[in-house]
């Protein structure tokens, strides 16, 4: 066993953060370069990260052996990751939409109950993000880089009350009671 210098195990020398860092394989793609000699295969790999708190990421590593191309890709989602605003820690604040490429998505707040209705690398995008109760939609491209990239695109969108708040220089009681306002005027009009 590796020891470093105050004898604790070397590769366990990382942030303390990273121990409740959720990690999910999305793909993996074989590779074959011919050469003289037959063909070369390597592999890619598309890993996302998250803490189910809030911060996701995602990286795509490449090597010759499948482990290699996992723990690359896996250090790139570490690096990459986003803080996206929840509600109650368990689904996304308004509705969004993202692109990427051909792949275009559709994600929507959901009641609680509701789980995750999101299909293939959306879901473990969602999974690892900790949203609990979401409805998403992919139209166009499957391609799961695509798919993930505009997943990303529509999850940076994301904005919570308090930070509409500070940038119109208001409260946050007064946006949430505006709405509020409106809806209760409307219907004493009606």
């Amino acid at each position: 066993m590796a020891r470093n210098e105050r004898g604790g195990d070397r590769r366990n020398n990382g942030p303390e953060v990273d121990s409740d860092i959720v990690e999910k394989l999305v793909h993996i793609n074989r590779v074959a370069a011919t050469v003289k000699g037959g063909r070369r295969f390597s592999f890619a790999a598309l890993m996302v990260v998250g803490d189910s708190k809030g911060r996701v990421g995602f990286g795509h590593g490449k090597a010759r052996e499948v482990p290699e191309a996992i723990r690359k890709a896996t250090e790139e989602a570490k690096k990459t990751m986003i803080r996206v605003p929840l509600r109650e820690s368990r689904t996304l604040h308004h509705d969004g939409a993202g692109r990427h490429g051909a792949g275009k998505v559709m994600l929507r707040a959901a009641p609680a109950g509701t789980g995750v209705i999101a299909g293939g690398p959306m879901r473990a995008v969602l999974e690892t993000l900790g949203v609990q109760d979401v409805v998403a939609k992919s139209v166009g491209s499957s391609n799961p880089y695509n798919m993930v990239r505009a997943t990303f695109d529509a999850l940076k969108g994301q904005s919570s009350p308090r930070q509409i708040a500070s940038k119109r220089g208001k409260k946050v009681g007064d946006l949430l009671g505006r709405r509020n306002d409106g809806a209760s005027a409307a219907a004493d009009e009606g």
